[in-house]
């Protein structure tokens, strides 16, 4: 069956423009084979979502109005008239901001107002560039959007910043963001985080950012990084984000590749790596620091400060010209990949990819405007940016800042002091989490501790009928709920968390039921990079694990190559599908074929209901010497689960001639320097205790072979190996690793993926023990 051909149609009530004219910008797709998943079934909607009940049972409905009703309280032309009567001539708020005002203030010290770019004008004819293809490899091309006839993919494409100005509309003395300074938290006002977000692309255009040229920064989560961000979209330039463990070199290369006029850095320590690169930079004019003292005066380098003054002089016209001339179609920031498989890559993603996609991601969460979230993913990466930059942004919510050892332990203390409503980890969190409340509970009484047993078996329960569809309760829910289990989510700062999400890797059960068991249900989000985030989620709605949900609304998923049992590489389709990989032509063209159709690299398959179902990745196959294909991934969460005193299990074997494994225990990590120590955590001592082991370090483990532990390994292996498929999946061999892997010793990304050829390079004489004679 062919696909619709691509076209906007509007109902009467709907306040933009037709757009007749832009045919020509819209995707003709009859020659793409339709093989949608089931549609979504449909959602009555519960307190957090009646806003948006109509996103989740229209999909199909023609000429429906998708403008949500705080889009429809006024144009921008009138909301920015507001602002603008309410300006006043305060000099302290010139180029900057302050931590001083409460939100009743910031209307006084709001300088420059909104801009009256595009005033009232959101039609599609003025916001895209032309273009004739789904793709392009060039920083000032632009594409063609995958705009649908009717439903959530029929929304007009808007701009950043008409994002920007429509929340302002309606949240604009509300809380954006807050930091912690001096020990106490402070906030910035809508209002506010505009302001500086203008002044910071001033600053930009006074240091010569060159149209669709780069800004790159590398730091740690803050209000300046969101700042220099978004300034650099207003100024006409593209973010591009630097992870903070990046080598000088790697810092060079992604410097290079975005053309980066401007470098913006976190402290003196990040300085030093691109100052050892500096002169392989033609392009880089300026280098910020937004945090501590400047070390030494050098030639165009600037204090945060500094750089927030430069652009004073600049009218608000020239900047607005520039914001005006932007299309929703062209590129507005690139997210490197984390180069786990490969070099890494520029995924270039459009403003209608962010402002669409997050958008509808966003309302099928059922998400209103009190969320508040925590930031301390990498911002470099698409996931963080999603929660931390953007969704807040569209939906009014409020963005906290951790602090920069997070990773390192501090998490749960902001956890604590924020309790926020909506919370992203990736497994590796959720599982240091589960640690945490495991240690507790087995520190506590023997009466507790049998009280929280029954309190979680009572809590597993009801969400697994949840789940059914069956929303009765035991006897005895309601004082398990308050009276221990949100005491629970009180002890790690999740006690008035509605969403926990978790992605960018598979779940163990045994974490997944652990949450549950508390009544903090994980909902599986799904996607890439080259998804601008989620393409697939999971909802109160519609959660059946391991399925990790059903497709985002508006979009598609094909599987393409099915085998016998429906397994095959997950194709996506719609407005969530990137651009292109920055000056790649050759890889752009491997991940988007003739069609449009984006190719995960991952395997998969759709049941009958439209759930997604991922069973492994194609470039981590495992391909033995005799021809069979192995997928690693759920042997290794396997032997987990029987031996829980393993922290990372990674199986090897790809043209070998049997499997082996690489093992290492679960120890404690170092506060300062995230790496890991040789003690063991409580939960493997105790683990020791009851096989009757004295082990309380890896070290002891390894050097006497402790015969119980081994032991125990080797059972959990055979256990594993009784249920595989054949004896060419089977585990013949294993090893334990004197170190846990981290990401200071390079094992693992920074969104805690296994990075596989690091660690087969690391460890290349261990793996070939296991294959000699």
């Amino acid at each position: 069956m062919s696909a619709k051909i691509s076209s906007f149609l509007y109902s009467k009530r709907c306040s933009f423009q037709p757009a007749a004219t832009l045919a020509s910008h819209l995707s003709a797709l009859s020659s793409i084979k339709n093989k949608d998943a089931p549609d979504q079934n449909k959602r009555q909607g519960g307190a957090m979502g009646k806003r948006y009940t109509q996103w989740w049972t229209a999909e199909e409905h023609k000429g429906m109005d998708w403008t949500s009703k705080h889009e429809k309280r006024g144009t921008t032309a009138t909301v920015t008239a507001q602002i603008l009567s309410h300006k006043e001539s305060d000099p302290q708020a010139k180029g900057g901001w302050s931590w001083g005002e409460s939100p009743s203030d910031t209307t006084s010290t709001f300088r420059g107002g909104l801009s009256l770019v595009a005033g009232g004008d959101l039609s599609i004819a003025s916001k895209l560039a032309p273009a004739e293809s789904l793709s392009t490899t060039e920083k000032d091309g632009a594409v063609r959007l995958r705009v649908e006839q009717t439903g959530p993919g029929s929304q007009p494409p808007i701009t950043i910043h008409q994002l920007f100005q429509q929340t302002l509309q309606r949240c604009s003395n509300k809380p954006a963001l807050a930091v912690k300074r001096d020990g106490q938290w402070k906030t910035i006002t809508f209002l506010q985080y505009y302001q500086n977000c203008r002044a910071a692309a001033k600053g930009f255009l006074k240091l010569g950012l060159e149209r669709f040229h780069g800004v790159a920064i590398l730091g740690f989560n803050c209000p300046e990084w969101l700042f220099a961000d978004i300034g650099a979209i207003m100024a006409g330039g593209i973010p591009a984000g630097i992870y903070l463990t990046s080598s000088p070199e790697a810092c060079w290369y992604v410097a290079e590749n975005c053309a980066a006029n401007i470098l913006v850095v976190e402290n003196h320590h990040q300085l030093t790596k691109i100052l050892q690169v500096q002169s392989k930079l033609p392009h880089l004019k300026a280098i910020i620091q937004y945090r501590g003292e400047l070390k030494e005066k050098r030639p165009n380098l600037y204090t945060w400060e500094e750089f927030m003054q430069l652009g004073s002089d600049i009218p608000d016209s020239q900047l607005d010209e520039i914001i005006a001339s932007q299309k929703a179609n062209q590129c507005c920031t690139l997210i490197y990949t984390s180069g786990t498989t490969g070099s890494s890559k520029a995924v270039m993603v459009s403003h209608d990819n962010l402002t669409w996609s997050i958008r509808t991601f966003g309302n099928m969460m059922g998400l209103g405007e009190d969320e508040v979230v925590v930031s301390y993913l990498p911002l470099s990466h698409i996931a963080a940016q999603v929660y931390d930059l953007w969704m807040t942004m569209i939906f009014g919510g409020t963005t906290y800042f951790a602090e920069p050892d997070a990773l390192k332990g501090s998490l749960i203390t902001t956890l604590q002091e924020v309790r926020p409503t909506v919370f992203l980890g990736v497994p590796r969190v959720w599982e240091k989490i589960q640690e945490k409340l495991k240690i507790l509970d087995a520190t506590s009484s023997i009466i507790k501790r049998k009280t929280t047993a029954r309190a979680r078996d009572i809590g597993l329960r009801v969400n697994y009928n949840r789940m059914n569809g069956n929303n009765s309760v035991p006897w005895g829910y309601t004082l398990a709920h308050y009276l221990v289990l949100k005491k629970i989510q009180a002890a790690v700062g999740l006690d008035r968390c509605h969403t926990c999400n978790t992605g960018a890797a598979s779940i163990s059960k045994d974490t997944f039921e652990y949450f549950m068991s508390i009544n903090l249900p994980l909902y599986e989000i799904y996607g890439m990079s080259e998804s601008s985030g989620p393409h697939a989620l999971s909802t109160p709605n519609s959660i059946l694990p391991p399925s990790c949900g059903k497709k985002l609304l508006g979009c598609r998923i094909r599987i393409d190559k099915p085998d016998k049992d429906g397994n095959g590489e997950i194709c996506y389709w719609g407005r969530d599908v990137f651009m292109g990989y920055l000056n790649m032509k050759e890889k752009t063209l491997e991940a988007l074929d003739e069609e449009g159709w984006l190719h995960s690299g991952d395997i998969g398959k759709l049941d009958q209901q439209g759930f997604l179902y991922i069973t492994g990745r194609i470039k981590e196959l495992i391909i033995t010497s005799g021809g069979t294909n192995v997928t690693p991934v759920p042997i290794e969460e396997s032997v987990k689960k029987e031996v829980p005193i393993i922290s990372n299990a990674m199986l090897i074997g790809d043209n070998r001639n049997f499997l082996s494994m690489l093992i290492t225990l679960k120890c404690n990590i170092d506060p300062k320097t995230a790496e890991p120590q040789d003690e063991l955590t409580l939960e493997a001592i105790q683990f020791c205790q009851k096989l009757g082991s004295r082990a309380t370090r890896v070290s002891e483990v390894i050097s006497s072979k402790d015969p119980a532990i081994y032991k125990a390994i080797q059972e959990g292996i055979e256990r594993v190996n009784e249920r595989v498929e054949s004896n060419a999946h089977r585990v013949q061999k294993w090893t334990i690793l004197d170190k846990d892997f981290s990401i200071l010793g390079g094992e693992i990304g920074p969104t805690m993926k296994l990075r596989r050829p690091v660690v087969l390079q690391i460890y290349q004489d261990k793996i070939d023990a296991f294959y000699k004679l």
